[in-house]
């Protein structure tokens, strides 16, 4: 059973509610789900400072994984598996759906699936990681309806 806290520094019209989120996060962990997860969805303000910290980074980004690195002790967490953190920055979301004409809902269902899969060990630093991270990315994606969202990125 999942067990994910939402943590929202933003909300409004813009952001998918709980339910939403809960869905793509179940849908990307498939059987996997007996994990325990922090998601939060902050503000401009705290996207770049946590991007700052953490990747030396003087912006804000749309998405920042922080993989838990906590032991497994017999039966202490009901069996589950600490999953980590996962932080998205809902100004920079908006924004980005709209320069890259996706919806925004599309947009925000890729950077949760794509901070998820940092936590599972998917990386895109190296071009071969970049390539298997994009194709689970667009499966997933395409097994909730939406669009590949590298489609545009590669036409070149």
């Amino acid at each position: 059973m999942l067990d994910m806290d939402i943590q929202r520094l933003v909300d409004g019209p813009s952001v998918p509610d709980d339910d939403v989120i809960r869905g793509w996060v179940k849908h990307t962990l498939g059987a996997d789900d007996a994990v325990l997860l922090n998601l939060r969805i902050v503000d401009q303000a705290e996207g770049w400072a946590l991007n700052k910290q953490w990747r030396g980074k003087d912006y804000p980004t749309n998405v920042l994984s922080f993989p838990a690195s906590v032991p497994v002790l017999d039966n202490a967490l009901d069996n589950k598996r600490v999953l980590g953190d996962v932080v998205l920055c809902a100004p920079v979301i908006e924004r980005e759906a709209t320069e890259q004409s996706k919806s925004l809902e599309s947009h925000w269902a890729h950077l949760v699936i794509h901070g998820l899969l940092h936590l599972h060990g998917f990386d895109h630093t190296h071009a071969e990681q970049a390539v298997a991270m994009e194709a689970r990315e667009i499966e997933l994606l395409a097994g909730l309806g939406f669009d590949n969202p590298y489609k545009n990125d590669h036409d070149n």
